[in-house]
């Protein structure tokens, strides 16, 4: 396997500095993963591809989207 170079891990770094990412625990594979926002509040599971939705209270956990979640989504797409 090929390594990534300095000037491709600079680069790398630099654009995902723009897209939020957090740590968490994916309740569908049930592993901890990197979350990627995909708008806000909202974050797809890096490990299996479920989409979540952040809930604050006390702690930050990512629960599975319900039905009106993905209704949500799909009448809201990001604009980014």
């Amino acid at each position: 396997m090929e390594k990534l170079s300095d000037k491709t891990k600079s680069m790398l770094h630099l654009s995902l500095k723009s897209i939020d990412t957090v740590v968490g625990y994916c309740e569908n594979c049930e592993e901890d993963s990197v979350l990627v926002s995909v708008v806000t509040d909202y974050y797809r599971c890096t490990n299996c591809g479920n989409d979540t939705r952040q809930h604050v209270n006390g702690s930050i956990r990512y629960l599975k989207l319900s039905e009106n979640d993905k209704e949500w989504l799909r009448k809201n797409p990001s604009s980014e």
